[in-house]
């Protein structure tokens, strides 16, 4: 199994207290979110962030990495991929709070694109709940001909969630977060929602600051 690494981020005050992990889109590397911790340290002041390489190169991007290969865009390949990486991504995980000599309880995790679909399909399998989950611009993957009932006993953890996307996202139109939103809901699992207006597949100013109030919201409830 590949072991994945990235960029860290020391927290700000005293050793690490909570982790936090950016999981990046199709085509980037670890190195495109990273900064999204400097953004948040103010707001985070005694997490420790880390923004792991996705363990593949990526087939469409010569330099980056993917979480799985999106060659045909449908549900299948997404479900199939989201699968095949877990494994991957919970090793991570599980060592990067042994490291940091962290409970399962003081890990969020934060996905972008690609990212999203593994944060979301990883945090709610989790034996404990991640602390919260923010997803920017991607979408809840699910199987399209397993029945509701059994797709919904994969579920062990269901820790707040919430959901930022572009109204103007031309690469995952904004309908994937009301799919995401239903999909949470039906699983009982509490999901806040916000629309970035003009916004196409990335993160503005304002889904940073709500992404970084969400979690420190988050930890502090789980004090």
């Amino acid at each position: 199994m590949a072991e994945l690494d990235g960029p860290r981020l020391e927290p700000r005050s005293g050793s690490a207290g909570q982790l936090v992990v950016f999981l990046h889109g199709y085509g980037a590397d670890g190195n495109d979110l990273i900064d999204i911790g400097r953004a948040w340290q103010d707001q985070l002041p005694h997490a420790a962030f880390v923004s792991p390489h996705a363990p593949r190169p990526c087939g469409q991007a010569p330099v980056g990495r993917e979480w799985f290969p999106l060659t045909f865009r449908n549900p299948e390949e997404r479900w199939t991929g989201v699968n095949q990486a877990a494994p991957i991504l919970e090793s991570f995980l599980d060592a990067e709070l042994k490291r940091r000599n962290l409970a399962p309880a003081a890990l969020a995790l934060v996905g972008f694109s690609q990212g999203t679909m593994m944060a979301l399909h990883v945090g709610l399998r989790r034996a404990i709940a991640p602390v919260g989950i923010v997803g920017y611009s991607g979408m809840l993957v699910v199987p399209e001909d397993v029945e509701s009932g059994a797709f919904a006993a994969e579920i062990r953890s269901r820790p707040p969630v919430l959901l930022i996307h572009g109204d103007a996202d031309q690469l995952i139109p904004v309908r994937a977060l009301f799919q995401a939103a239903q999909g949470l809901a039906a699983l009982d699992i509490p999901a806040e929602w916000h629309i970035s207006a003009g916004i196409g597949h990335g993160i503005d100013q304002d889904g940073l600051r709500q992404g970084g109030e969400f979690l420190a919201r988050c930890f502090a409830r789980r004090k």
